[in-house]
């Protein structure tokens, strides 16, 4: 589908920080590169994203929205530093996005009638780039999507076991669940959102 003509269809206008990784775009260590997106428009079934490296039309991509979640996806139309992406999905995932939609346009509308029950709202902190050191003691560069006072969302080279013990920055956790690319981090006790930027930073490896 073309751009153009996804404008002519119902879907929700925001503006969305997220990140994204290109297939054969790779950092001097031989990792795909992260880059930081925006979405402006988004369906169940698309969305346009602001990017800064566009790719090409054909290429698959994932990308995290900290509202979203996370997508995979392919490219079926370009634009100067945008692109659109077609949702790769199941049906229950669309109808949970649909959802998720319904629920920001009312609270785009009136944002006072509508509150988030989330008990940890999620936030991304000011630096990005920390480690991830295992039980062992090695130690991995890893980058954080978002981080809330009871976890953590990283992107890493690695994936641990569900279950694993380990540290992102100064933070103790455990490994719960899986994502491409990724994981999440269940603290071990909830921790100080003031304190947060100051532990779950640490310089990247080199």
């Amino acid at each position: 589908m073309s751009i153009e003509r996804f404008l002519k269809q119902r879907a929700v206008d925001l503006m969305m920080d997220g990140t994204y990784m290109l297939p054969n775009w790779y950092d001097p260590q031989g990792r795909l590169r992260t880059f930081a997106c925006r979405a402006t428009r988004v369906s169940p079934f698309r969305m346009i994203v602001e990017v800064p490296v566009v790719g090409k039309v054909g290429d698959s991509l994932t990308s995290y929205f900290q509202d979203f979640g996370h997508f995979e996806g392919t490219i079926s139309d370009t634009t100067k530093g945008g692109l659109l992406l077609e949702l790769e999905m199941t049906q229950a995932m669309r109808a949970k996005l649909a959802e998720k939609l319904i629920w920001l346009e009312k609270k785009a509308k009136d944002p006072f009638s509508i509150s988030d029950a989330r008990k940890n709202p999620r936030f991304v902190p000011k630096g990005s780039q920390s480690t991830l050191t295992l039980a062992e003691g090695t130690v991995h560069a890893c980058h954080i999507i978002d981080v809330s006072m009871s976890g953590v969302a990283v992107l890493s080279e690695i994936q641990p076991p569900t279950g694993t013990p380990l540290a992102i920055g100064a933070c103790i956790g455990r490994v719960i669940r899986h994502f491409p690319n990724g994981f999440a981090v269940n603290f071990v006790k909830q921790q100080s959102r003031d304190e947060l930027h100051r532990l779950i930073a640490r310089t990247a490896l080199v």
